[in-house]
């Protein structure tokens, strides 16, 4: 049974009435990878827009496992603390982590942001030395558009995220770089220039399938159009 547990941040969690891009990632994995796998975490609910708190199990579908470690808010800091307990509890093989964009917009700058990546992993590692960690770049929000502070940022923090990737990579736990969306378009791919839509929830699923696919050949391409 290979264990996948997504940790992420308001694009990972999702909101009440979404499909998240979790639930796409495990239609792909159903269909293309051949093996047990199950998708673990220590939480399951969306994200309650009108409650302001995760307190929804309201999924579009909500037959799949739901299983998840993200929320509304929080970034690298935040999961810092909490990652190794949630590996060893859930038994996780892989993580398949979008973090960063919170963090930046309100908490640490790249340079620490980056300093949390590398406590994360250390972290994780703890729990389980044979991790294995699928890691997105922060996708450029509408905030970078207008704020060019913030954009430069956000630049540099996936330059250091990249840096530290290939620092930390070792054989027995292999730390692996997913590639931004190709043509991601905030118009098309978010509700409010942030969050994904359908089409974006596709996308991020097909960034993290495709970086598997290719370097450790698990699964096969991503077929959903976005």
């Amino acid at each position: 049974m290979l264990r996948f547990m997504p940790v992420g941040d308001s694009m990972t969690i999702g909101s009440a009435g979404e499909h998240t891009w979790r639930y796409r990632m495990w239609q792909h994995l159903r269909d293309t990878y051949g093996g047990p796998f199950a998708l673990v975490g220590p939480r399951e609910t969306l994200y309650d827009k009108a409650a302001d708190a995760p307190t929804s199990y309201e999924y579009a579908d909500p037959d799949f496992p739901r299983a998840h470690l993200a929320g509304w808010g929080e970034g690298w800091q935040h999961m810092v603390p909490l990652i190794g307990e949630a590996v060893r509890a859930h038994k996780a093989d892989v993580l398949l982590v979008s973090l960063g964009l919170i963090d930046l917009g309100f908490y640490t700058n790249a340079d620490q942001t980056a300093e949390n990546v590398r406590a994360f992993v250390a972290q994780a590692r703890l729990a389980n030395p044979r991790i294995r960690m699928v890691v997105l770049p922060v996708i450029p929000n509408v905030r970078a558009e207008a704020d060019t502070a913030f954009a430069t940022q956000v630049t540099r923090f996936n330059e250091l995220l990249a840096k530290a990737i290939a620092d930390l990579d070792e054989p027995r736990s292999p730390l692996l770089p997913a590639s931004l969306p190709p043509s991601w378009d905030i118009n098309h791919d978010t509700y409010d220039g942030t969050h994904p839509n359908a089409s974006g929830e596709h996308r991020i699923a097909a960034a993290f399938a495709e970086a598997m696919h290719q370097a450790w050949d698990l699964g096969e391409r991503y077929e959903a159009a976005g």
